[in-house]
This record gives C-alpha cells, structure tokens and sequence, in this order.
C-alpha cells in the first residue's frame, strides 16, 4: 500500500477513514487557527507541537510520548487496525511528520494526503468550519515500530553511509541559522533538501524521479543511510519520500537543534 492517497483515491474510497489535519506553521500563525478557519469534512485537528511532539529540550520537536499520542488518535477515534488520513495546507511537511510518529507509535494503516487541502480545493472539494465531536477509540500507541536514530547512530551513518540533511542548502552550509543558536552541518552529511521532493502545487514526485534524484545523492537499495534535518520535522518528510521509493530510512528524530547541545560533537560548515 502507498504512503500517499490522492483526492481521487481518497473519494472513492467505500469506508472513509478517519481524517486528521495537522497544518503547522513553523513561524505561525498556530494551525489550529487555520483548521478553524476550514478544513475537510469530518477531520480532527491534531497539533504538531505538543501531539506530535514533546517539550523542548534536549531538541526543538522531541520524540512525543505514547500516551500523548495514543490520548491524540483516540479523541479522532482510530483504532489499531483502522484506516487513518493525515494532511496538511499543501506540501506534506507537517503530515509526513504525523505520518511518521503514527507508524512509529504501532498505526499500520496511514497514508499522507498527497498535495493536502491545496489538491483538495483545487479538485473541488469543499470545507467546514465545524469541527466533529470528540471521538473514544481504542487505539493505544505503543513505540519502536519504525527505526530511529540517535546522535551517535546519526554519526555512524554519515561515516559508513548516507546521512541526508534536509534543511535548505544556506542553513545545511551554515551560512545563516535562523532557528538554532548554533550553524552547520553533522560532519559527512549530505545536504538533500525536502523542497525538491514536491512540485509547486505541494504534490509529491512521481517515484522513479525520486529514486533517481536520491540515487545521484549516493542512496541506493543497500546504502545505510539516515536522515535528519532542524528538528525531526522535515526530516519526517525526507524518510517519506524515500518510503514512495521503496527505501525505508530511520530518522534522527532530535537532529540538528539536539546534536548541537553536546558541546564535544563536531560540527562541519560548507555546502560541499
């Protein structure tokens, strides 16, 4: 089963599943004020940072526990074998972070609306301002079932693989931070920004052409590789768009705002 749905996909559907929206904005506004404003029928808001999330420190966007999230998908009213959407304005970035914590948390079945609310209005579908009632499902989330890194796993790929960064070029070269006290990039790293997994309308690219571009990155079948980026956010949509191509890659959930408060780990500058 695909990672991504699309509109049509999701339409046709027989069951509906249940449909969350996690639009996150990392300078705001709050998503939830956007989700107030509309949202697709039926979907409950679920928020990145303290659902998705833990309180900061050590990282921006630590690891959330599991039963913030099992209390999340419960109020949505998901069970452990039910059918979940996640979604967001348009490019993925939030809903893959949701998708990756659901799957890490034990939920088999969740897929990322590709091109999120963008491709649902440009299809013509409508919204609401009405939020559904609060559901009582019987899921509990339970962790482990994705792999993850740690700062010394994330080492041990960019030494003996491929650990792609998927922070903007400026920030992965450390020539401006505007997020972290500290600039630049996990020594051995490979820059791969998460901007070029999508098309302008936010909609994912096709698998071959993913395969290819991360294939010129030094990613194949039987590389290790890894991926971080600031916080765990984009980095989430990183391992997505690798899943699309048939690569699963464990994430170093605390990445960059986490590596950088041990002051003995080394830190690289340069976009080489």
């Amino acid at each position: 089963m695909s990672a991504l749905i699309t509109v049509d996909e999701l339409r046709g559907l027989s069951e509906v599943p249940v449909l969350i929206d996690v639009t996150w904005n990392l300078a705001g506004p709050p998503g939830k004020d956007a989700y107030d404003a509309g949202h697709l029928p039926g979907a409950h808001f679920v928020d990145l940072d303290t659902e998705l999330a833990g309180p900061p420190g050590p990282g921006r966007h630590p690891q959330p526990e599991a039963t913030t999230v099992t209390t999340a998908l419960r109020r949505a009213g998901v069970s452990a074998d039910g059918a979940v959407v996640v979604y967001d304005a348009a490019n993925s970035m939030a809903a893959a972070r949701a998708w990756w914590i659901f799957r890490y948390f034990g939920l088999t079945d969740v897929r990322v609306l590709d091109g999120g609310l963008a491709a649902w209005q440009a299809a013509g579908g409508g919204l609401t301002t009405d939020a559904p009632t609060n559901a009582i499902g019987p899921f509990t989330a339970t962790p482990g079932h994705l792999p993850m890194l740690d700062a010394d796993g994330a080492a041990e790929v960019a030494a003996a693989g491929v650990l792609l960064d998927a922070r903007a070029p400026e920030r992965f070269a450390g020539e401006v931070e505007p997020m972290d006290p500290v600039a630049g990039h996990i020594p051995g790293a490979t820059n791969a920004t998460t901007t070029q997994n999508v098309d302008e309308s936010g909609h994912f690219l096709p698998a071959a052409e993913l395969r290819e571009r991360f294939e010129k990155l030094g990613v194949t079948d039987s590389t290790q590789v890894g991926v971080y980026c600031g916080s765990g956010v984009t980095a989430a949509h990183e391992a997505l768009a690798l899943e699309i191509t048939g690569i699963q890659a464990p994430v170093y959930i605390g990445s960059w705002s986490e590596w950088i408060t041990n002051p003995t780990r080394p830190i690289a500058t340069g976009r080489d």
